[in-house]
């Protein structure tokens, strides 16, 4: 599946490189999507400011969310839950399946988002463009830890941007591609404890719907 400027998601077959289906609904670019085994198999963000869930079988979706007031860069689907999230300029929003039922919000990073995601622990990781990763709890949508990233000596400080990230299949590793031209690898401080690294959390008191 392929997303492009033409404000479409197309569904190939590998097999003989002929395209399948057309999902059209969107009114912008489909900069992400999203797929699992179960319904609904695809799920797509635009540049349109909306997430759309899709029922591939009818060729149209099913759900269309509005909650988002900037364009969606991306979205991540959780690994073991039914679950998802969606990340513009304004937050992170945590979504459930199946009919895209809004859970909490995200915010915080106050930068265009171009990468998130997630691994087994409920670690959510975001990156953006002024080259800021924060890792989230997954449960509670709270920021326990932030990074800067530098770029490479002989690039600009400004190319810094975090393009593309996932974890690696142990979910303890995480790899980025970035605007300097390189692909990082971060891994777990494995002499980290909770005196030297206190997180001091508590749960937020309010949880706003937008």
């Amino acid at each position: 599946m392929t997303g492009g400027r033409d404000s479409t998601c197309r569904i190939w077959d590998i097999r003989t490189k002929n395209e399948v289906r057309v999902l059209g609904g969107h009114t912008n670019t489909v900069a992400s999507i999203g797929v699992q085994a179960t319904n609904p198999q695809v799920i797509t963000g635009s540049h349109d400011a909306t997430v759309r869930l899709w029922d591939i079988v009818a060729g149209k979706s099913s759900t269309t969310l509005t909650n988002h007031k900037k364009s969606v860069r991306n979205v991540t689907i959780h690994p073991s839950e039914f679950t998802f999230a969606s990340a513009s300029a304004d937050n992170v929003k945590v979504w459930k399946f199946p009919k895209g039922e809004f859970m909490r919000n995200m915010s915080g990073h106050n930068a265009i988002i171009n990468t998130t995601c997630i691994n087994q622990d409920n670690v959510l990781v975001t990156g953006a463009d002024n080259g800021t990763m924060k890792f989230w709890d997954w449960k509670t949508g709270y920021n326990f830890y932030s990074h800067n990233t530098v770029a490479q000596p002989g690039s600009l400080a400004s190319e810094n941007g975090i393009f593309a990230s996932s974890f690696d299949m142990t979910g303890s590793r995480l790899i980025t591609c970035e605007a300097d031209k390189t692909i990082k690898m971060y891994k777990e401080d494995e002499n980290a404890t909770e005196e030297s690294h206190p997180v001091n959390f508590k749960p937020p008191k309010k949880r706003s719907r937008y």
